[in-house]
């Protein structure tokens, strides 16, 4: 069977270890912080770029790698006996980074005529991409062929549930997604949206409490409703916010059948944008997935 590669960028926070068990190639991302640029997870670990958050006035920003860096990740892989590769990737709704790969795609096509490349646009984000990435890497590496490991993708896209609560509106307001108004307002009355993200791969608020507690209360509330029974994978993800995400994970396993989980730590790409105590989940049910439907 011809050998395949599974690449992503590091926007999926994908726990290094666990990436490189499973062969998964991380393309990182650009972040630039007072002046200076790091690439993710290469350059500049989490707990570095959220001391640095916290102590500067301007908001880091990101930028995507350059078309030239993804041929670099698609004929090194090719390199070492890929014939087929599959990218999977951030939402083209948060990133430029699809677009890209699709450039490098045809680039590469163009040299190596008898390589398969696939770039896929995951709609989402963080470890809810991660998951995806990891999940088809282990069918990948069961020897699933290539049409189902692009199915399976979908089909994981279709059934997970991420979750999260910001600390601060601070940073939703820095980066541009709220007005100067709601986010002052939402800091007097200590509101925390509760963030999931769209069908169609863009950021959505699902509710609102006043409140930490009352955050965490309803996202456990929704988790109930919208989980069915049966065994499920899970992530917590934090944005220096370990202790929550702990808290987090442990009501999880209370609530809903946890047959496998990990702890992840939001990556400086991502949390440019939710800002430093951000907290998530992500829950695949199991069950939905090997059914096909979607309850």
């Amino acid at each position: 069977m011809e050998k395949v590669k599974i690449i992503t960028d590091s926007t999926a926070d994908i726990p290094k270890q666990l990436a490189k068990d499973l062969g998964i190639s991380v393309i990182p991302i650009n972040v630039h912080v007072a002046g200076k640029c790091y690439q993710d997870g290469l350059t500049i670990s989490p707990n570095e770029f959220y001391r640095k958050m916290r102590s500067i006035e301007e908001l880091p920003t990101t930028s995507q790698p350059s078309p030239l860096d993804i041929v670099g990740a698609y004929k090194k892989a090719i390199n070492n006996g890929a014939k087929q590769i599959l990218s999977l990737h951030i939402s083209s709704k948060m990133s430029g980074t699809y677009q890209s790969c699709l450039l490098a795609k045809s680039m590469v096509e163009e040299e190596f005529p008898d390589v398969t490349i696939e770039v896929v646009d995951c709609k989402t984000v963080t470890y809810a991409l991660g998951i995806i990435v990891v999940m088809v890497a282990r069918a990948a590496q069961e020897g699933r062929a290539f049409s189902e490991l692009m199915h399976l993708a979908e089909r994981i896209r279709e059934v997970e549930l991420l979750l999260a609560t910001v600390d601060t509106l601070e940073y939703l307001h820095k980066g541009g997604r709220i007005g100067k108004a709601k986010a002052l307002v939402g800091a007097l009355l200590n509101i925390k949206p509760i963030i999931t993200i769209s069908d169609d791969g863009e950021i959505a608020v699902v509710d609102i409490a006043r409140g930490q507690k009352k955050a965490n209360q309803k996202i456990f509330e929704l988790l109930k409703k919208k989980i069915p029974a049966g065994p499920v994978a899970v992530a917590a993800l934090h944005a220096d916010n370990k202790q929550l995400a702990d808290l987090w994970m442990e009501k999880i396993e209370d609530l809903l059948e946890v047959k496998e989980k990990v702890m992840v730590d939001i990556g400086p790409a991502v949390g440019t944008h939710c800002g430093p105590g951000t907290v998530a989940c992500v829950v695949v049910s199991l069950d939905e997935l090997s059914s096909g439907s979607k309850s």
